[in-house]
């Protein structure tokens, strides 16, 4: 059940995806597409549905889905990109009878601005060769002469002497390692901006709204957490007092999560960057929560805040995360090891899977935890093992998770693509190791491995917070690692 609950949320999320990106460049029905793409997933759906868990799914099932509905997913996009070049031509060929009408060139700036822009260069910084100008864009190429900070910094004091707020400045670096500026208009520039619309502009933070998420957050985790304690349904309905017994549950999984993402918001703030208040997703179901999230409205300033903002979310969630599980294991029961033990098993929990579970689990339990035993989990202790296990995932090095963002602001955009997919593979052998990785496995394929740039994409991080990632790095494996077996018998867990 709690597959197939998954398997229903990532079909909604895949599809929301294509139906927001794929369908504009190519003219291959969304559903076909979403068929291809959710394939894997629904074939081992298939397999446990007919036999269930007991029976392990063929090798062949696993590895032939995924090496043959990336090509046809490629294909079947391809074949609708022709129609599409097709279908222009045709429009092309029905316009030459009649006369072409001389279209003005769309210029962020008119020629006057220009000159100016040039001189917004000097020679010592940045020598500008040439500039391209695109509809939402003037692309300035040139060679760099100073170190990419100081560079940054002068010409975009430059820009916004000449300009004021009317443009952003970005610093990236091209595809054969040049770093060039790209001027875009600012999207949140006040020129030109009345009292009338500065008044219809909605306000970034909404405090009730995010406190009722919260408030019914707490309720919803309440119920999950009434059920790990052991409260039926129908003692509930005679007694709803004891809908209480759920709240340490929920209490622990809240303030993880908010901690978390409180990490995110504070260090947001402080580099000035436009975000949402933390907000919480209840479901009545599941874990009670989807989890916790705020919504970044403003340009990353530079890799250095993006390194920042994304690692203090994790950090800051460990700092939490970990004196809660101490506490859950230790108020826990050490019970009988059985067939059905395993991550996923709240009930007999077996923390072998996971070397940083291991060695808290034997820390806090001692000789009582054995190579014959497992844990049932303290309600608390299961909000804490969540909260490692979201800990973990969201320091994966891919895409738009915190991981991602982090990989991208030690290495760069091009590189961080590339440690993505090795990081999706990684996962998805580790999952024939522990079958309840499988679905981690699944989304992270199904997670786009680019990153939204900073402003300043060219500077490179210091010393310290590349150390600091290092470590990130380095607690993620802890937490995925199954513990070696030479640990295991030396521990007799």
């Amino acid at each position: 059940m709690f597959f197939l609950l998954w398997l229903f949320v990532l079909g909604l999320i895949s599809y929301y995806l294509l139906q927001n990106g794929t369908s504009r460049i190519t003219k291959t029905p969304i559903w076909l597409l979403w068929l291809v793409m959710m394939a894997p997933a629904l074939i081992w759906g298939g397999w446990i549905l007919v036999y269930g868990s007991s029976k392990t799914v063929p090798p062949e099932l696993v590895i032939i889905p995924f090496l043959v509905c990336p090509f046809l997913y490629w294909f079947l996009v391809q074949l609708g990109r022709q129609k599409i070049t097709a279908e222009t031509a045709e429009q092309v060929a029905d316009s030459e009878t009649e006369p072409a009408k001389p279209k003005p060139p769309v210029r962020p700036i008119n020629a006057a601005e220009e000159a100016s822009l040039r001189d917004c260069f000097p020679w010592s910084i940045y020598f500008l060769r040439d500039l391209e100008f695109r509809p939402q864009a003037v692309i300035c190429r040139g060679q760099l002469r100073t170190n990419p900070e100081a560079a940054y910094q002068t010409i975009r004091e430059n820009v916004e002497r000449l300009f004021g707020d009317r443009f952003l400045v970005v610093f990236q670096n091209s595809l054969n390692g040049q770093p060039f500026f790209a001027i875009v208009p600012n999207p949140s520039s006040k020129v030109g901006e009345t009292p009338l619309t500065a008044l219809k502009t909605p306000s970034l933070t909404r405090p009730f709204f995010a406190l009722a998420l919260l408030l019914i957050t707490v309720f919803t985790t309440t119920l999950v957490g009434a059920q790990l304690a052991g409260v039926t349904e129908q003692a509930l309905q005679s007694n709803p007092s004891m809908l209480l017994q759920g709240l340490p549950y929920s209490l622990a999984l809240i303030t993880f999560l908010g901690i978390h993402e409180s990490g995110h918001y504070l260090a947001a703030r402080f580099y000035k960057i436009r975000t949402t208040l933390p907000y919480f997703i209840p479901i009545p179901f599941f874990l009670g929560t989807f989890g916790a999230f705020i919504q970044i409205r403003s340009p990353i300033p530079n890799r250095r805040a993006l390194f920042d903002v994304s690692i203090a979310g994790p950090l800051a969630g460990l700092v939490a995360a970990v004196p809660l599980l101490i506490w859950g294991l230790n108020h826990s029961t050490i019970v009988p090891l059985s067939e059905k033990s395993g991550m996923l098993n709240f009930d007999s929990f077996k923390p072998s899977f996971s070397l940083l579970m291991t060695l808290l689990s034997k820390l806090t339990l001692g000789g009582a935890l054995n190579a014959e035993t497992a844990i049932d989990l303290h309600p608390v202790a299961v909000a804490g093992y969540l909260g490692l296990i979201v800990t973990a995932f969201n320091l994966m090095p891919v895409g738009q998770l915190d991981g991602g963002h982090i990989v991208h602001a030690m290495f760069g955009q091009r590189a961080s693509m590339a440690i993505g997919q090795v990081a999706r593979l990684c996962m998805l052998l580790l999952s024939f190791l522990e079958q309840g990785l499988l679905l981690w496995a699944i989304i992270l394929f199904l997670t786009p491995l680019n990153d939204e740039p900073a402003l300043n994409d060219v500077s490179e991080l210091d010393n310290r917070r590349d150390f600091l990632g290092l470590l990130a790095i380095g607690l993620l494996l802890m937490i995925l690692l199954p513990a070696p077996r030479v640990l295991i018998e030396w521990l007799n867990v």
